[in-house]
């Protein structure tokens, strides 16, 4: 099966769950925003066995117009980008067959930041240094280790094991299940809002550190008693926000280290940026926490605008999230598997 792109939107990327094990060498691990959504995408589209390592495409803020040459098996996760079919209505968060001739279009995403189309079978770009992810600043993986242009065309991978579920999803019971409440449970990461009069917060659960001791007691309960929104420099490598400066002891500069998605970075002028996908390797500003990673996916879907709050809990908190992400994960695919 192929995929004509008509119209590619404002950032179309190939992506995976990223490059591990490179960053000694200097290269990013890149891969979806929304890990999260990733994954349902590809659970719905019947890569049961391959939910992390087949790529997908990932839309932000507006999608496109994809034409298919083929029938196949898609799905669509993450933000509302009203998707129509041949002008019909297109549901998210279940399987839809497609046919040679379809065409495909995602307009602007009516809530979300971020969408996610997987096929049956993953999108077939070469896999390099173990992952199909694009690497925008290195001209790396994906499709020419670029952004999607009109004109691209791509292949689907070939398909591996059977598609699990696939009989049962595409059912009237399978429907029903994946229509659920108003908010079917298993669409929303295991993230936690706080509401402040009619203003909604996300609050990001923080592992402090490494870096706590370079701020002042004050700084750190500004940090974590204060509200803060995505400013208008958000994209896939950090969100910079606005709100109250985090006091230090001495300054934020200090001789680079290690950095990772969810990193805390407090800038020379006070401001919190959070690490996204496309973080660099290393940094020079001080790192006051880290997002624990079952919240990155719900931050990736915020606007510029919007509002966070942080919480700081244990390493051990930290953990039983990170378990309770993946058992909900896991509770879809063998349910999907037992029908």
């Amino acid at each position: 099966m192929a995929m004509e792109i008509i119209e590619p939107g404002l950032l179309t990327t190939v992506q995976d769950m990223g490059r591990t094990g490179c960053g000694a060498l200097g290269y990013s691990t890149n891969g979806a925003c929304d890990k999260y959504s990733m994954k349902l995408a590809n659970l719905l589209a019947g890569n049961t066995d391959r939910m992390e390592q087949a790529a997908v495409l990932e839309f932000t803020m507006k999608g496109g117009v994809i034409r298919f040459t083929s029938s196949y098996v898609l799905a669509l996760a993450g933000a509302d980008m009203a998707p129509v079919m041949n002008g019909n209505p297109v549901p998210m968060y279940a399987p839809v067959p497609v046919k040679a001739g379809d065409i495909l279009i995602l307009g602007m995403a009516l809530s979300g930041m971020r969408c996610y189309l997987a096929v049956r079978g993953g999108i077939g770009v070469p896999l390099i240094m173990g992952s199909r992810s694009t690497d925008l600043k290195c001209h790396l993986g994906g499709y020419g280790g670029r952004a999607l242009k009109k004109g691209d065309v791509l292949e689907a991978g070939p398909e591996q094991g059977d598609a699990v579920g696939w009989d049962f999803l595409s059912g009237e019971n399978g429907l029903r299940f994946l229509a659920g409440e108003d908010e079917p449970w298993f669409r929303i990461p295991s993230s936690h809002y706080s509401y402040r009069g009619m203003e909604r917060r996300l609050v990001l659960r923080t592992v402090p550190g490494p870096q706590e001791e370079a701020f002042t007691p004050y700084g750190i309960e500004t940090f974590t008693h204060s509200n803060y929104c995505l400013s208008h420099q958000c994209d896939r490598m950090a969100c910079r926000l606005t709100g109250p400066a985090v006091e230090t002891k001495g300054g934020s500069d200090m001789i680079s280290d290690g950095i990772v998605e969810g990193s805390v970075q407090i800038s020379s002028d006070g401001m919190p940026m959070i690490m996204m996908a496309d973080h660099q390797t290393t940094g020079g500003y001080a790192k006051i926490g880290t997002v624990v990673s079952t919240d990155i996916p719900a931050l990736a879907q915020l606007r510029p605008g919007d509002g966070v709050v942080f919480r700081f809990i244990s390493v051990e908190e930290g953990i039983e999230a990170c378990r309770k992400e993946y058992r909900k994960i896991q509770w879809l695919k063998e349910r999907m598997c037992m029908e």
